[in-house]
């Protein structure tokens, strides 16, 4: 049983470049990895407005994927015994913790309704049981996370169904948003509801706004929540260019947005082949958080953060 999560579709974006830090100046995104020196780079509020929109087009270095009808046949019996193996293992883990879930549900909307944070130290136990005969996850800087009780707007690049599994071994309480027919599968369905999940249509724009307006709800009530803004899984490695939604609630609410970078979850398991599992490593940075109040600023900024990270680092496989 797939548990795949969508984000909303909504108007893309001239693709320019702007980094800003604070709410009164220019970003100053910190860049260290791989041997790279740390490079803060400010770029004045004005160039935003004189710059000419292009399309910009993001070649990952070490992380790209090849395209799905070309990997049929190179697909190793060893994958796919291995992707039979994982949906066996999350299958089971999700029958047993499932009863925990609705056992102690009563008691989390009693004390903890908004974060929910009982409820996800179950989905954390949950995946890290899933991926661990499986494939390694490397953190880095952990200590970029906000304080658990600290609400905030969680967003990262989406290369796989297996970025879900990975973003919650992080063991933070971060709403997602879903597709409303996922809801209806058994099990998974139950646990995205006692998670808080956000339910979401993805082409109605009433649906739309709603989920804009409950994630700014939560936001204001304490609790976090997370969003891919690329809208969907990239299918061939490539960076997608980024939705406004995110942005727009952080900078309505005032929350710091958390960028995260996935690397190697598309090369397990590529999106179109959920079937399988290729050998490999995962590794997820945690970049500092930054605030701001032009959603755009953000935007670019962070795109442009995540794209530096996955053109400059590469995990073997």
């Amino acid at each position: 049983m797939i548990l795949d999560f969508f984000f909303w579709n909504f108007a893309t974006p001239p693709a320019s470049v702007l980094l800003k830090n604070h709410l009164s100046g220019a970003l100053h995104i910190n860049k260290v990895y791989c041997g790279i020196h740390e490079l803060n780079q400010p770029v004045v509020r004005k160039l935003v407005k004189a710059s000419r929109p292009v399309a910009v087009r993001s070649e990952l270095a070490g992380t790209g994927i090849p395209d799905s009808t070309d990997m049929l046949s190179d697909i190793s019996f060893g994958s796919k015994v291995r992707g039979i193996g994982f949906y066996a293992v999350t299958a089971i883990a999700a029958i047993v913790l499932i009863v925990l879930m609705i056992a102690q549900h009563p008691f989390v909307l009693l004390f903890d309704q908004y974060r929910r944070r009982a409820q996800f130290s179950i989905a954390k136990i949950w995946a890290s049981l899933t991926v661990a005969p499986f494939f390694k996850i490397e953190y880095e800087k952990l200590e970029n996370l906000p304080p658990p009780d600290v609400p905030a707007v969680y967003v990262s690049n989406h290369q796989s169904f297996l970025d879900i599994y990975t973003l919650l071994t992080l063991g933070r309480s971060f709403k997602f948003i879903s597709k409303t027919g996922i809801f209806l599968f058994p099990i998974i369905g139950w646990a995205m509801y006692m998670l808080g999940v956000i339910p979401l249509k993805r082409m109605d724009s009433r649906s739309q706004m709603e989920c804009l307006k409950r994630c700014m709800d939560l936001l204001k009530k304490g609790a976090s929540v997370f969003f891919f803004p690329e809208g969907t899984r990239s299918k061939d490695g490539k960076l997608c260019a980024f939705k406004r939604g995110a942005f727009s609630v952080a900078a309505k609410v005032g929350v710091p947005v958390v960028p995260i970078t996935l690397i190697g979850t598309g090369k397990i398991m590529p999106a179109g082949l959920e079937g399988i599992l290729n050998p490999g490593s995962v590794k997820v940075i945690i970049h500092k958080p930054i605030e701001g109040s032009d959603a755009e600023l953000l935007l670019f900024g962070l795109r442009e953060l995540v794209k530096f990270n996955l053109n400059n680092l590469c995990i073997p496989v």
